[in-house]
């Protein structure tokens, strides 16, 4: 069956990623590599966003709370216009502009720099308050990890999000399942994650997290119910698209060496 452009997308940003992580020889390839179908359906379809007027007043705005998969965004943004292409050749190194957890200072198309986490949801919830108060058109997403949900700081937005009535705020949470030191059900267990997201007022779906028409009919349908915040969860596998990554807690912190980027690479290449 032949690829949609969403599909396209993802294997180009996985592309970028690998060399990007590979170049630095930093961390977090796992992580980034299981949002790549979240990230391109988002850029592709569903964000009102003009690459020429980054700070465009009725802009959607996306927070990555979970600031160590910016590789995947920072590849995005290059690949729709944001900023040069090249500035991905100085990801995570000394000197370079774009951090190994995502940064707004100086990065077109980013809204916030998050990295410590827990903190992206509430970002989002201010903004999307603000929104409301102005009664502005623009929608508010914030892309999650699941071990990410361990931290009080979502919790608490999931409460001011639904005491507010925020319906233009919709979070996703990646559920890859692995989260720093080991599978979230061993660390601490997340389930029943929905019904728990339920619970504190939000809209609730649950969707294949690598199925790119899947992700953009949810994602088209926010929000979910009048007067609620929607939630996202999206299955998803760490390292996905990399035989050799994925579900493998080790590469939230390896690099690929010259060989394992061939090969990766290699992988990618066999699915055109």
């Amino acid at each position: 069956m032949p690829e949609n452009s969403c599909e396209v997308t993802a294997r180009q940003i996985r592309i970028h990623v690998l060399e990007m992580v590979h170049r630095a020889r930093c961390s977090h390839i796992g992580s980034a590599l299981s949002i790549a179908e979240i990230v391109a359906v988002l850029y592709d379809r569903i964000l009102r966003l003009d690459p020429s007027n980054p700070d465009w007043d009725l802009r959607d705005r996306f927070i990555l709370s979970k600031g160590h998969g910016c590789a995947t965004v920072y590849a995005v943004l290059a690949m729709k216009g944001f900023f040069p292409m090249e500035w991905l050749d100085s990801y995570y190194l000394d000197g370079g502009r774009l951090y190994g957890h995502i940064t707004h200072y100086g990065i077109p198309g980013v809204e916030a720099s998050t990295g410590s986490l827990g903190h992206g949801l509430p970002i989002a919830s201010g903004m999307a308050l603000s929104g409301k108060s102005d009664n502005a058109s623009y929608r508010v997403f914030a892309l999650l990890s699941d071990g990410e949900c361990d931290e009080g700081p979502v919790w608490e937005a999931m409460l001011f999000g639904s005491h507010h009535r925020l319906d233009n705020l919709t979070a996703i949470i990646d559920y890859n399942k692995i989260q720093a030191c080991g599978r979230t059900e061993e660390v601490l267990d997340l389930e029943p994650l929905a019904e728990k997201v339920s619970a504190f007022g939000w809209a609730v779906k649950e969707v294949d997290g690598h199925d790119c028409e899947e992700i953009e009919s949810v994602l088209s349908a926010v929000p979910f119910e009048d007067g609620k915040p929607s939630c996202v969860i999206a299955h998803t596998v760490k390292g996905k698209g990399i035989s050799f990554m994925e579900n493998n807690v080790l590469w939230h912190y390896k690099a690929p060496d010259d060989d394992e980027l061939r090969r990766a690479l290699e992988e990618l290449a066999d699915r055109e």
